[in-house]
């Protein structure tokens, strides 16, 4: 089994065609389901979350697995595809790895560094654990993701400016609504660049979650919460000593608000133009202050045309790209120190297969080698007569230190050389040297069969030729 990543994402496709492609809820359960059933596929996950939609599967064909999920991905989303394919990566085996852990380590985020990426993987595991659909390579890959992700925020910076995709929107809108006061929070000049100001949040998963715990912490004068979950709503409120409103009264909390933070998971606008028009309508007169729509959601809550109303500034996913590059660019040294830990941790797992590819030989190697000395010491038994225990123990102590020295350096050395060029002569010459039994190894693959690395292509594109699109081919 080999594994093989296809997927979209900020860097590879627009907003508008990312908005079309999330796939949610049941939706995406039932995404898993299917890529799981598919011929190739043995387990799979999938990552979907407002930058991407990727599906991880370990897969006994390249090609078969590729057109299978390309062709499931274009029957969930919507997207023709031949439209779909021209926004699409494939990464495969080792590549695949890399960027499972790139990805967790937040480098392929839309804000680098943003640690609300390591969350939403171990929940996309978790679903795929409850489903059925990982399988054993694919939990393993997945435990060295999160292991990868972990040791990236505790030994570098990288997310020490505790950028995400919240905090970056906030500091954008902040620069809107205070223009004077500069660009984006915590950089603003100001403590506190909501000081004063009321905010909207729409909606009660995690995202908004995060979206309340921000405006509250930015100083925010008053955080009023709409969902459509009253109970889930209420609870996110009273963390910060907030209020709720019915998203029936939308047009009223929309008046009072200079912030409006939306971040569901509807698959339909939330906020129309008529609710904002109508909100408008409701402010006081004399109110000059601007109100700044924060859409985090994919699909968009906020409907666009709203942005041609007086006094209204909407930001969407594509306002916060340049500033998510510009946060990438200040921790130049983190993602690099970042980038070590995967190349570390790649290089272990690579390491670890070579060796688990000739590991059945050595078993079989030290098996013969035992043998031997049970042979060697049932005859001296017969030759020496009697001795006592002790000195039976120390004979035996004596031939198995003798043999465990002579085949560490050749046993060890095999399983370094196992991943140079040219690696399985040197498996095959152990077995020549010491005149093992193929039926022994054998019986050993049968049963702890080794990690094999496959020698089918290391990445293509989504019809299986050279990459040329998206994140593989930089």
């Amino acid at each position: 089994m080999s594994v093989l990543v296809v997927g979209l994402s900020h860097r590879s496709a627009p907003v508008s065609v990312l908005e079309r492609a999330a796939v949610s809820g049941d939706a995406l359960g039932k995404l898993q389901h299917d890529v799981f059933g598919a011929a190739p596929v043995a387990g799979t996950f999938v990552v979907s979350t407002c930058n991407r939609v990727e599906v991880y599967a370990e897969v006994e064909k390249f090609h078969g697995g590729v057109s299978a999920i390309c062709d499931l991905l274009a029957r969930y989303t919507g997207i023709a595809l031949t439209e779909l394919t021209q926004h699409l990566y494939v990464h495969y085996e080792d590549r695949a790895v890399q960027h499972l852990l790139s990805m967790a380590c937040g480098l392929e985020s839309m804000v680098v560094g943003e640690s609300q990426i390591l969350g939403q993987v171990r929940r996309s595991l978790g679903l795929a654990r409850e489903q059925g659909t990982l399988g054993r390579d694919l939990e393993e890959l997945g435990t060295l993701a999160l292991r990868a992700a972990k040791r990236a925020h505790a030994e570098t910076g990288i997310d020490r400016a505790g950028a995400n995709l919240v905090s970056v929107g906030v500091g954008l809108a902040a620069a809107r609504l205070r223009p004077a006061s500069g660009g984006q929070a915590g950089a603003t000049g100001l403590a506190k660049p909501l000081n004063g100001l009321g905010v909207l949040v729409v909606g009660a998963g995690s995202m908004s979650s995060l979206a309340v715990v921000t405006a509250f912490r930015l100083g925010a004068d008053r955080i009023v919460v709409a969902n459509r979950t009253p109970e889930r709503a209420q609870r996110l409120a009273a963390s910060v000593a907030g209020s709720t409103t019915d998203l029936r009264n939308l047009p009223a909390a929309l008046a009072g608000a200079d912030l409006v933070i939306s971040c569901t998971g509807a698959s339909g606008l939330v906020i129309t133009e008529e609710a904002v028009a109508s909100a408008l309508r409701q402010r006081p007169s004399g109110h000059s202050r601007p109100i700044v729509l924060l859409d985090l959601a994919l699909p968009r809550d906020v409907d666009p045309a709203s942005a041609g109303l007086p006094g209204v500034t909407i930001l969407g996913l594509e306002s916060l790209q340049d500033a998510g590059s510009a946060v990438a660019a200040s921790q130049a040294e983190d993602v690099a120190a970042v980038r070590a830990i995967v190349a570390e941790e790649l290089a272990a797992r690579v390491s670890a297969r070579h060796a688990a590819r000739v590991a059945p030989t050595v078993v079989a190697l030290r098996a013969k080698a035992a043998e031997v000395v049970d042979s060697e010491l049932a005859r001296l038994a017969g030759k020496l007569g009697d001795l006592d225990d002790r000195a039976r123990r120390e004979i035996t102590r004596a031939m198995n230190r003798v043999v465990d020295k002579l085949l560490h350096a050749p046993t060890v050395r095999v399983k370094e050389l196992a991943g140079s060029p040219g690696g399985d002569s040197y498996e095959a010459a152990l077995r020549v040297l010491f005149d093992l039994d193929p039926g022994t190894v054998e019986a050993v693959t049968r049963a702890d069969p080794p990690i094999v690395a496959d020698a089918s292509p290391t990445g293509g594109s989504a019809s299986g030729g050279s990459a040329s699109t998206g994140e593989e081919a930089r």
